[in-house]
């Protein structure tokens, strides 16, 4: 084997193989510095500031390709200026080489209008206030959805949710300010179907129960019978149920009385009305009669008796216990006590020991 390797044919087709392999790698590094112009390089020109028309025009000189990227809108700049440009200025790239440029814009980025059609005003404008959208003047409809915004208005015209406005534009809103009250109800009976769900429409009603005469959904039928009657006052948004079909309304008189007997009751009123009154069944909780004291029975003070002094007389024959005389007792109350139990009167005060008399002798 190893006199087959040193063979002077192999070993000749190796240096062969090995000749061809360096010549190619040769060849490639030459085309790679060729087609990439190795050690041709270009300064990046300081655009920053300039506008944008100047800007391609001087990498148009240079031989450098571009490409613009538009930046949020800056009101401190001018429009169409260059903010920053990538690779930064004085970089040295190849020629050919993409340079991309930072450029403000002429004004604001358009911005699409949110879905808040029917939704609460108050959630509706902090919705529109946060995507850059300013509220004028705020109009209000009669609608049964009250306080919900029902349309939104650009100059005048109706935008649906989605359309793009300029940024910072002023709109107007339509918003619901509750029901109207008692209002007329339409006639629509000898329109067809269609027909009368454009009038009931236009006269803020909606369309309730519509029933065929033949089961069918026909637009074109006739409408013979309405419930609420035409000429009744209903708030905005309640329900007109209709009865349709093809027939003629002399054909339809049954059915007609048969729907009046059960949405137009009559009320007798040749009947006096019924008076109701109410009955108290609660308890009644009244205090019983305050009854007079009985009168206090009093006790008569004794009256203290009075005493007489006799004048002193000149004889001294009387011995001193002879000049004494007997205290008088009263027996009447006093006269304070006439309202008194008899009893009370005629109680004796017992007798006081009555005080000597002086005795003057000459």
């Amino acid at each position: 084997m190893l006199k087959s390797l040193f063979n002077w044919k192999v070993l000749l087709n190796l240096v062969v193989a090995i000749g061809i392999f360096v010549g190619l790698v040769w060849l490639t590094f030459r085309w790679l510095e060729y087609h990439t112009n190795h050690g041709q390089e270009i300064p990046v020109p300081n655009i920053v500031n300039k506008s944008v028309h100047d800007a391609v025009k001087i990498l148009d000189d240079t031989g450098l390709e571009y490409e613009v990227d538009s930046a949020n809108y800056d009101p401190k700049y001018r429009p169409f200026q260059v903010l920053m440009v990538y690779p930064a200025p004085g970089s040295r790239v190849k020629d050919g080489r993409t340079v991309t440029l930072k450029v403000n814009p002429r004004t604001w980025a358009p911005i699409a209008v949110p879905n808040v059609i029917n939704k609460y005003s108050g959630l509706a404008f902090q919705r529109l206030d946060q995507v850059g959208l300013k509220i004028g003047d705020t109009i209000y409809e009669p609608s049964i959805q009250k306080d919900a915004l029902l349309r939104i208005l650009y100059k005048g015209n109706a935008v649906n949710p989605g359309t793009r406005l300029p940024r910072f534009s002023i709109i107007d809103v339509v918003v619901g300010s509750g029901p109207m009250r008692n209002i007329s109800i339409p006639n629509v009976v000898g329109l067809t179907v269609k027909e009368a769900r454009a009038v009931i429409t236009k006269s803020m009603f909606e369309v309730g129960l519509v029933e065929h005469e033949d089961g069918s959904k026909d637009e074109s039928d006739i409408i013979y019978y309405q419930d609420p009657a035409s000429g009744d006052v209903r708030d905005q948004g309640m329900q007109i149920d209709l009865w349709a079909s093809r027939k003629t309304p002399a054909e339809l008189r049954g059915k007609i009385e048969q729907l009046n007997s059960i949405y137009r009751m009559k009320v007798d009123t040749s009947l006096p009305p019924v008076r109701y009154e109410e009955v108290n069944t609660e308890p009644s909780y009244e205090a019983p009669p305050v009854q007079a004291p009985a009168p206090r029975r009093e006790i008569p003070k004794p009256e203290v008796p009075k005493t007489e002094t006799s004048r002193p007389q000149t004889t001294a024959s009387k011995p001193a216990g002879q000049g004494t005389e007997k205290p008088k007792t009263s027996s009447t109350p006093a006269t304070g006590n006439t309202a008194k139990p008899a009893a009370a009167a005629t109680t004796q005060q017992p007798a006081q020991k009555p005080k000597a008399k002086k005795v003057v002798v000459e």
